[in-house]
């Protein structure tokens, strides 16, 4: 692979951001949204809440210097408090809008949300920190039913850590909704993955007062109402990471642009521990290499809460090692059973087999193409690489997965000199 790909803004930011979309009395601007199944999913989400969304795009949408467009939101005064299972059961996500319904309505009812499957991923903890804000919780049919006390939510503290680090989607629930409560909230254990902090960032814009965005201890003074704002959604790390990960098991000079290395620096110390030269600047990464022919030295990785090795490189990695030369251990600490793709390269000829939340993985020379099912996004993408480098024809299915998180994943890898098309799966 040979090129220079511009990083999209990020999945695991924008999804939330438009959610906060809900708290604010006049219109937030939204730029750099990506062109994902994922964010119209969650356009029409809002549309049912009764939020009117205009879009325009940001420059070149074919990937130029502001890849994506701004989608305005404007919600009404009493936007519908209920977010129907025909929505949220297409993307996790969705339950972002719980926080925001909650305290800007004063009552919230949400399906419990769907998404990829990989495994059990509890929202309780979601449910906790509302609770510390005086909301009153049941499950009714399939539905939470979250109640606000007379007067709205309380400010209030809670610790938001699990056994698997700190929730992401958690923090930024309780965070929303602590913005409109009364008086000051603490959230301890919060996440400080990057996509919180923008989150926090746009919420500021709006109006909020919150303390320590990018640490574990978040303080939040309520206000009375949050006003619209403008807000650039920062760079996708994960899809930078992963069109990296492409460039070293390929082959050749991949370099990613309007991205941010220090967000992804857990990846770039396993791909020089690997073998593999990596460049950086303020705002691009370049990885270079031999292409198939430079295997990898093996090189284990457990994935950890930022700024450890993300979860959702897990897959890439594993396609990654399954090239080198010797065994690598990666393990999975933020979801032990993700690990859907495992049996799928098998198919590919890698050699693999997993022990607990462990994965051996046996470096071979050579993959062989064959015919392999994609079950979630991140696997998607994983087998997509593995195909690249496999000898002979390897045909993903259902990659409608890629969709909720790469905008044109296969268009932008043929930019960059892959044999790879997109056909009808009969």
């Amino acid at each position: 692979l040979e090129g220079a790909l511009t990083v999209a803004g990020a999945k695991n930011a924008v999804l939330p951001i438009l959610a906060a979309g809900l708290l604010a009395e006049e219109p937030l601007e939204v730029r750099g949204a990506p062109d994902l199944s994922d964010v119209r999913t969650m356009r029409r989400l809002l549309v049912d809440l009764g939020v009117s969304i205009d879009e325009r795009p940001d420059g070149d949408a074919q990937g130029g210097d502001k890849p994506g467009g701004t989608l305005t939101l404007h919600t009404p005064n009493d936007p519908d408090p209920v977010a129907p299972w025909e929505h949220v059961r297409k993307m996790r996500a969705s339950v972002c809008v719980l926080g925001p319904l909650l305290a800007r309505t004063g009552r919230a009812e949400v399906s419990l949300p769907g998404g990829c499957v990989f495994g059990v991923r509890p929202i309780d903890v979601h449910l906790k920190g509302l609770e510390a804000l005086g909301a009153t919780i049941e499950i009714e049919h399939g539905n939470i039913v979250a109640t606000a006390p007379p007067g709205g939510l309380k400010g209030g503290e809670v610790f938001l850590g699990t056994a698997h680090g700190p929730s992401v989607t958690g923090t930024m629930n309780v965070l929303m909704a602590a913005c409109l409560a009364e008086g000051p909230s603490v959230i301890h254990g919060a996440a400080c993955e990057p996509e919180v902090e923008d989150l926090g960032r746009c919420l500021q814009t709006m109006g909020a007062k919150i303390l320590g965005l990018g640490s574990p201890t978040l303080e939040i003074e309520g206000v009375a109402r949050l006003a619209g704002g403008q807000h650039t959604v920062l760079p996708d790390r994960i899809e930078a990471g992963t069109f990296l990960v492409a460039g070293a098991l390929c082959g050749g000079r991949v370099r990613i642009e309007r991205c941010k290395p220090n967000h992804l620096m857990a990846l770039l110390d396993r791909l020089k521990e690997a073998g593999y030269p990596i460049e950086r600047g303020p705002d691009w990464i370049e990885v270079r290499s031999e292409g198939p022919a430079q295997r990898p030295r093996p090189t284990d990785v457990t994935t950890q809460p930022h700024p450890g090795f993300p979860t959702d490189l897990q897959a890439q990695w594993m396609a990654l090692m399954s090239t080198a030369e010797g065994v690598s251990l990666i393990t999975e600490r933020i979801y032990p059973d993700r690990y859907m793709h495992l049996p799928e390269l098998v198919r590919l000829g890698a050699r693999i087999r997993r022990q607990e939340a462990t994965a051996v993985v046996e470096g071979v020379a050579q993959l062989s193409g064959t015919d392999v099912m994609a079950s979630d996004l991140r696997a998607s993408a994983a087998l997509v690489l593995a195909g690249l480098v496999a000898k002979g024809t390897t045909q993903v299915h259902r990659v409608y997965h890629l969709d909720r998180g790469y905008d044109r994943f296969d268009l932008r890898l043929q930019e960059l000199g892959a044999k790879i098309r997109r056909v009808r799966d009969e």
